[in-house]
């Protein structure tokens, strides 16, 4: 349990029992109100859009394909990364509450850890389901049945869990030092790291291997799906069906592209050119900015969803008038 990893005080180690947030403190307090509407607008924005896309891939019958299953699991997914860090940061913005307790910060880091790993597996099977549908199309119904595609969402959410277990209760089993400003918007592992007043070598190296790991593995099997896709695309003979097969992974590999190069930006710059407002501005990215645009991406650039709104919100229209 975590709350059993609180450190004792021993010799000149204080007992750390919260952490204070720095977050954008260092900025004029008419900065940080801007920052907090615009926030709030953003967090209100994405809790909207992908509870949207849940319940309209849920209720349409046009909408019942392996791919919008996924797409259901990613919503879900981004609604809690967002319930894990934007409301404590809304909470240090406005209300300058900026304490964390140190089973909240422990418990808010393992969230961010399992989130994480879990998009990276789960962009990975939304990869690879496009190589089905694109590649194999007359067998995708077979290959990517319901059972399979379980199969694969709980493969995606899995990892999450023994990657975030080992990470957070190794960092918080460490000894903390007097001062405990961590100096970021959530509690995220490098800037709590530096609180530590002991040897972290044998943790960083874990660190580092483990997020390489976390983040290169899914990302050559997306690689790979999409090298095979477009080998397969190229091979359409008329640019119509070229097109159509394209815009069916579009949507997913701008969310990709948009997720994997905000992530690795934060966690793989050399620590020289890596200052924590540099990070800051680089974790809202994809904490903040990206889960909100996913379920934007996914309405406006496909027409199955479009329509699927469209019908769902006539279906509530005419529901309403019949009530009225």
């Amino acid at each position: 349990m975590l709350f059993m990893l609180i450190p004792m005080a021993t010799g000149n180690q204080t007992r750390i029992t919260e952490f204070i947030l720095m977050s954008f403190s260092s900025l004029p307090t008419e900065i940080q109100t801007l920052l907090f509407l615009a926030f709030l607008t953003i967090y209100l924005v994405t809790l909207l859009g992908n509870s949207l896309i849940i319940l309209v891939t849920l209720a349409d019958p046009m909408l019942q394909s392996p791919m919008y299953f996924f797409l259901r699991n990613l919503s879900f997914l981004e609604i809690g990364f967002n319930l894990v860090i934007v409301p404590k940061m809304l909470g240090t913005l406005i209300a300058q509450d900026t304490s964390i307790s140190f089973l909240g910060c422990a418990t808010q880091m393992y969230f961010f850890f399992f989130f994480g790993v879990a998009e990276c597996f789960l962009l990975a099977t939304m990869a690879y389901d496009r190589y089905v549908a694109i590649c194999s199309p007359l067998h995708y119904p077979v290959i990517m049945n319901q059972e399979t595609r379980v199969k694969l969402a709980a493969a995606s959410w899995f990892p999450g869990f023994p990657v975030a277990t080992v990470q957070t209760t190794w960092l918080f089993s460490f000894p903390f030092c007097a001062t405990n400003k961590v100096n970021h918007f959530f509690c995220d592992s490098p800037p709590v790291l530096r609180l530590v007043c002991a040897d972290t070598a044998q943790f960083e190296v874990y660190a580092i291997v483990g997020t390489i790991l976390v983040v290169m593995i899914p990302c050559l099997l997306i690689l790979c799906s999409y090298t095979l896709i477009a080998a397969s695309i190229l091979k359409i003979p008329s640019a119509k069906g070229k097109h159509k097969a394209f815009s069916t992974c579009s949507s997913h590999l701008l969310v990709v592209s948009l997720f994997y190069v905000s992530s690795s930006l934060t966690y793989f710059r050399p620590k020289s050119n890596n200052s924590p407002e540099s990070k800051k501005l680089l974790s809202l990215s994809y904490t903040v900015v990206t889960p909100m645009l996913n379920p934007i991406i996914y309405s406006l650039r496909n027409n199955e969803v479009k329509s699927a709104l469209s019908r769902t919100f006539h279906k509530a229209l005419a529901l309403r008038n019949h009530i009225t």
